[in-house]
């Protein structure tokens, strides 16, 4: 063979290898990339309604017979297994949830209305040009900053803390519309110290979360909306872990989660389901909840 002959071979296998090396890089690259992309998606709904519950561990309501309604949302929709509260009592996980930070709040007493200017879940999506209100069950009327009311409690309505939140943007559950599309892009939902399990049963909380807002669940699932159901602590004996499950359109049925989130993941999450360029608080190092959304 002459010496061309070897040189030209010798060529031939080097740019041979180096194209199956840059395919491989590019082919590793590109798997890097759409997992990445992939883990950190989360789904824009048209709407999302988070309903809180009160102090009651993970272990019983998912699964338990008293609990029927929730648990059928967790098989038909997504459950996380290691969703944890922040601290207790209630009011500073309520902060939490909803700014990113206790704001300063240890305790369940009644504070100042508008005290803080902080960052807040509602705060963003109004500066976004978007839509917000909660749904307070048994408020006295739209935007009363009372402390107490009958089975109303104010501790588990955050959003009275902040200055930069209108209150008529709290409404009345009474005011939550029978016209889901009328719905604002993102709301709460907060029940009465009775229906949200704190003074009554499991049962009569599940019972209720069912007359009250099954229907919008099935209607999300055709429509691109999205129910969430969390709790906002514990019963102080399960380490604060607490159930928070799923429901929609963007679920993948019957999918589950073991990664460990926290309230801050959960806000963080929420503010990604808006398209929001902000994060409120230490949901600004928090994590996306991920795993159960359909492709």
């Amino acid at each position: 063979m002459s010496g061309s002959s070897v040189y030209r071979r010798a060529r031939a296998v080097v740019a041979s290898a180096a194209a199956l090396a840059a395919a491989a890089v590019g082919l590793w690259t590109g798997l890097g990339e759409g997992s990445a992309h992939a883990a950190g998606a989360v789904p824009s709904p048209d709407h999302v309604v988070v309903v809180v519950f009160e102090n009651h561990a993970y272990s019983q309501v998912i699964g338990s017979s008293s609990a029927p309604y929730i648990n059928s949302l967790k098989s038909g929709g997504a459950n996380l297994t290691q969703s944890y509260a922040e601290t207790h009592p209630s009011q500073p996980n309520y902060f939490a949830l909803f700014s990113g930070s206790t704001q300063g709040i240890t305790d369940d007493s009644c504070y100042t209305p508008g005290f803080s200017s902080a960052p807040n879940l509602a705060s963003e999506q109004i500066a976004a040009g978007r839509s917000w209100a909660s749904y307070n069950e048994t408020l006295p009327s739209q935007g009363s900053t009372t402390c107490s009311s009958g089975t109303y409690a104010r501790k588990h309505n955050p959003w009275f803390g902040f200055g930069n939140v209108p209150t008529s943007s709290a409404k009345t559950f009474a005011q939550f519309p029978s016209d889901y599309s009328t719905l604002p892009q993102l709301s709460f939902v907060v029940p009465n110290l009775c229906s949200d399990m704190h003074d009554c049963s499991v049962s009569s909380g599940d019972t209720w979360l069912k007359n009250n807002l099954g229907a919008y669940a099935t209607w999300a699932k055709t429509h691109n909306s999205l129910l969430v159901v969390t709790f906002d602590e514990d019963n102080r004996l399960s380490g604060n872990r607490i159930p928070t499950v799923f429901y929609g359109q963007p679920v993948t049925a019957g999918s589950s989660s073991a990664t460990t989130y926290n309230h801050y993941d959960l806000l963080r999450t929420l503010e990604d389901t808006q398209g929001l360029g902000t994060h409120a608080g230490n949901a600004a190092s928090a994590k996306d909840i991920t795993g159960i959304w359909a492709s």
